[in-house]
């Protein structure tokens, strides 16, 4: 079956970068659209981006400007850069794949999710 791997998490001060990596393996459809999601401690998994089969992205209001969606078919693994990380962008990232065509952000829209990765940003 498909697998999502997502690596890359860590713990930061305000300010700094990090990059997270999702691998994909068992399948991979470069016709999907793909996305990161978090969830913080007591909140909703909430979207961050997305990008499309033609590399259209689109951001959550918190992250524009900071992160950067993409992916890279060959190697099936989609990327988010992070920069400027703050403390309200602690919380566990996960990646998500195959959404069935409607609103992006919406968790109940995907058929693929890995296991998540840490991302803790302190002040």
């Amino acid at each position: 079956g498909v697998q999502l791997a997502e690596s890359g998490g860590g713990s930061v001060q305000a300010g700094g970068s990090l990059r997270l990596s999702c691998a994909v393996s068992g399948y991979f459809a470069s016709t999907w659209c793909m996305s990161w999601f978090r969830q913080a401690p007591g909140k909703e998994r909430e979207g961050v981006a997305n990008i499309d089969q033609d590399d259209i992205t689109t951001y959550a209001d918190s992250v524009k400007g900071r992160f950067a969606i993409s992916q890279d078919n060959a190697e099936h693994t989609l990327y988010l850069q992070m920069n400027n990380l703050q403390p309200e962008d602690t919380a566990m990232y996960y990646c998500a794949a195959d959404c069935t065509g409607g609103t992006w952000s919406d968790v109940f829209d995907y058929n693929f999710w890995g296991q998540g990765t840490q991302v803790t940003v302190s002040s």
